[in-house]
């Protein structure tokens, strides 16, 4: 299919969360997001930054992203005759690969839509319907935790993801198993401990988890291979996985047992697809993570978790768990799950009212 990008619109807007989150990188109470719209002779797509405001879950944040964008990205994507050609065209600069994936996207969900087809269809998913769960931060007290986990659960997640950090552990997942026994529990370090911590770490088996994420630095898997030697429960990694091959590299280490697949992290949906065909290869679960984004993230991240090695729940809960207005018509939660956006590309677009509400800036490059 012919395709020709014709100006790229870098779009800032500025979206209030229903309430702070925070985790061990920081807390935020507003995401300023980087949208990337790639216009073309056929129409339109949209892609989301995930990038967060300050550099603290990964090197990248939101302004740096938005330069990269700008001044190296954009440049080198005008060739682009199909989606698959973007990854290649941005392979010389180095590392960025949150501002790669959202120019990726912003691409496929242009020529997709000119296509005709969804992004799930195109991905290989199987699924109308993602499992989902919620990520709950860190709290002020044991009573707020045990508050906003039950009325999580009431509203139909039946699986909940608890944020940690030394001092904030064993105490805190002890009160949550005790008060709600029968719900699906995990926990997310994001790399706040040491090999040294492992016998904290060590008692969180006590409690059923059905996995712990990240508890070591993104750049030691051998830490991470001995904690999952000591542990019977699943090791899982996310911010250690930027690519296929760094997948494979830490399953053949023992490093873990499952993977929290971002595309965000590793550079776009089609190294997350490529992520997720090694890990069932190798026979090992894997779910989608969620980083606070948009519909339209979620939109495509849906579409990623329909393929058929997401076993686990997804970080994609419903719009009103972060968002009191969503920019996309917003996601509901059915039972425990979320629908697969259905139309062409993303099979979702930005609600012109939302737009000029949040939007900070808009800067559009045009191709010479």
């Amino acid at each position: 299919m012919a395709f020709g990008i014709e100006a790229v619109e870098l779009r800032r807007v500025a979206l209030p969360l229903v309430a702070p989150f925070r985790a061990s990188f920081g807390t935020e109470s507003v995401r300023d997001v980087l949208l990337v719209r790639v216009l073309t002779a056929e129409g339109e797509g949209w892609g989301e930054c995930v990038a967060r405001s300050e550099p603290l879950y990964s090197a990248e944040f939101v302004d740096s992203a938005e330069l990269v964008v700008r001044n190296h990205l954009v440049p080198r994507v005008w060739p682009a005759a199909q989606p698959e050609d973007v990854a290649s065209l941005l392979r010389p600069v180095k590392g960025h690969p949150m501002a790669k994936a959202a120019v990726e996207l912003a691409v496929l969900d242009a020529w997709l839509q000119a296509a005709g087809v969804p992004l799930a269809t195109y991905l290989g998913g199987e699924r109308d319907r993602v499992d989902v769960g919620v990520s709950v931060g860190i709290a002020s007290s044991l009573d707020a935790l045990l508050s906003t986990v039950a009325g999580y659960v009431d509203a139909g997640y039946r699986r909940v993801k608890l944020k940690i950090e030394p001092g904030w552990d064993v105490e805190p997942v002890a009160a949550v198993r005790a008060e709600f026994p029968g719900v699906a529990l995990q926990v997310d370090a994001n790399g706040a401990y040491t090999l040294a911590d492992a016998p904290v770490l060590g008692a969180l088996d006590g409690f059923g988890l059905v996995l712990i994420e990240q508890p070591f630095p993104d750049d030691d898997l051998a830490a991470h291979t001995t904690l999952a030697r000591r542990m019977s429960t699943p090791i899982c990694l996310d911010e250690s996985i930027t690519s296929a091959a760094r997948a494979v590299e830490a399953i053949d280490r023992g490093a873990c047992s499952i993977v929290n697949i971002k595309p965000g992290r590793v550079g776009g949906y089609l190294e997350a697809k490529a992520v997720h065909d090694a890990c069932v290869a190798r026979r090992v679960p894997v779910w989608c993570g969620g980083m606070l984004e948009t519909g339209i993230g979620r939109a495509a991240n849906l579409a990623l978790a329909s393929l058929p090695g997401f076993t686990l729940p997804a970080d994609l809960s419903a719009s009103d768990r972060y968002f009191r207005a969503d920019l996309t018509r917003p996601f509901v939660l059915e039972g425990s799950q979320l629908a697969v956006p259905t139309g062409p590309g993303i099979g979702v677009a930005p609600l012109p009212s939302a737009l000029e509400e949040y939007t900070t800036s808009v800067t559009t490059v045009r191709r010479p």
